[in-house]
């Protein structure tokens, strides 16, 4: 009799499935980071009509799901203050643990290559201070990284590649120096623990990273997209073509839980400022949307000078311009100044750690209310012109432009013939005055409005002020 009921309870399990066993997206892993005091989304798949048990360690709660008829389910956890570390485990049957997980501040990174630029840098193209944050990388420092692997599809997918790494030396040197410089930025301000979820790829236009019904429906005659109703990848640069890299890398990721998004990306859209400034709002709006984020921060970095020697010698000046434009459109967002950080013969600066500081000043400002210094580029406001000089004002903090007494380059004026000269500029008071005897009766005045140029106005603190023009007239 004993054997016989042991005999129906195994033909029940083999029948129910319960050898089966969960199975979770790849970056819901160990050492991974949870936003803090939210209510997190947590999915994976399961044999259909088996129901899933979720236990959190920082709870007494439970929690459960039901998969659909694909086998997938999602719930949401709440999630305490910034602690750790915990484990969740997952069961339907057969139990699935993760362990080490942190509960701090998660930050969506993405971009092209100068997101992708490694803490250890590229091949000759170094990171400054590289060698100091990998040798004294420490797994006790709460900062965890999650890359995602590289790939792209026509149609979107559910899964990809990438695991939450600790703070060693090799998962930080191979971390988006950006991104982990903006993460050991906020947690030696804020001493809770960071988490980066970072997908990028170097080389590619805003257009790859955004979904079809975005495209379809604000920029559908501008785009081709034959790849995609055919399901098959374009054979040329099918990385660089529209919705290929949100189908492959974000897409799998939708609806992660994170705190804010950090974007550096533009050098292969600047030949297409107008629309850029299009894309980039929309952007905004389709992540917030997708990720079930609303109020999430958007900060980005502007592309930094180099000389396109293949390009007129002002297309990026449109271009810094067409991302400036954006702060007035994308409620919520920042932007990191760079003319002071290009290097005229290298797309990829050195100086990542300045501008992840500098996106982690405004983060801190805005979403943590660490405040204390003027953390936003000072941006032009209005030239007047008389007595043969220029004198151009700018929205800064009370402690105004500097540097004091210095000769400022990168200035350039115009008469009514519309051809600029070099001129010479000085902080006088609030302002900032500007001549050219070669330009006796300017009407206009620009800025590091060029492809090339090195910044040399900054406001009390050290943040550069953003490149500028005071006409509209069109590309020359």
């Amino acid at each position: 009799m004993k054997r016989l009921f042991a005999i129906l309870l195994l033909a029940a399990a083999l029948q129910t499935g319960l050898s089966a066993k969960v199975t979770l997206p790849s970056f819901f892993s160990d050492n991974m980071v949870l936003q803090q005091k939210q209510d997190v989304a947590v999915w994976g798949w399961t044999d259909k009509g088996r129901s899933v048990t979720i236990r959190p360690s920082w709870t007494r709660a439970k929690y459960t799901a039901a998969p659909d008829s694909d086998g997938k389910w999602m719930t949401r956890l709440p999630t305490p203050a910034a602690g750790g570390p915990y484990s969740i485990s997952f069961s339907d049957g057969e139990k699935t643990t993760i362990g080490n997980v942190l509960i701090g501040e998660v930050w969506f990174c993405s971009g092209q290559s100068n997101m992708e630029m490694p803490v250890r840098g590229f091949h000759g193209q170094p990171v400054e201070g590289s060698a100091e944050v990998i040798l004294g990388a420490k797994p006790s420092v709460p900062i965890r990284m999650c890359t995602i692997g590289k790939q792209y599809s026509p149609t979107p997918l559910e899964s990809c590649t990438g695991a939450w790494e600790e703070h060693t030396p090799q998962a930080v040197g191979d971390a988006s120096a950006v991104a982990y410089f903006f993460a050991r930025e906020l947690y030696e301000v804020l001493d809770i623990p960071v988490g980066l979820l970072i997908t990028d790829w170097g080389g590619t236009p805003i257009e790859a990273w955004m979904d079809e019904p975005t495209l379809r429906e604000g920029f559908g005659s501008e785009f081709v997209f034959a790849h995609l109703e055919g399901g098959t990848s374009p054979e040329k640069y099918p990385n660089c073509s529209p919705c290929m890299l949100w189908n492959g890398q974000v897409a799998p990721l939708v609806p992660f839980t994170f705190k804010g998004m950090l974007w550096y990306q533009g050098e292969s859209n600047r030949d297409r400022a107008e629309q850029y400034t299009r894309l980039q709002t929309a952007y905004v709006r389709m992540m917030r949307e997708r990720f079930q984020n609303p109020g999430a921060p958007f900060y980005f970095v502007q592309i930094a000078p180099y000389d396109y020697s293949m390009d007129a010698p002002t297309l990026c000046g449109y271009f810094f311009e067409a991302q400036e434009k954006t702060l007035d459109l994308i409620p919520g967002s920042g932007m990191a100044g760079t003319l002071d950080l290009g290097q005229q013969y290298c797309i990829h600066p050195a100086k990542k750690r300045e501008v992840g500081r500098r996106l982690a000043y405004m983060a801190l400002a805005d979403q943590y209310g660490v405040r204390g210094i003027e953390e936003r580029s000072p941006r032009f406001k209005k030239a007047e012109f008389k007595n043969g000089e220029a004198v151009v004002s700018f929205t800064v903090g009370e402690r105004g432009m500097a540097p004091l007494g210095e000769e400022l380059e990168g200035f350039e004026l115009a008469g009514a013939d519309r051809v600029f000269k070099p001129a010479t500029a000085r902080v006088r008071g609030g302002t900032v005055v500007v001549r050219s005897p070669q330009v006796p009766e300017p009407v206009a005045v620009r800025y590091c409005f060029r492809n090339w140029c090195r910044g040399t106005l900054f406001n009390s603190y050290g943040i550069p002020a953003l490149p500028f023009r005071s006409d509209d007239w069109p590309l020359n």
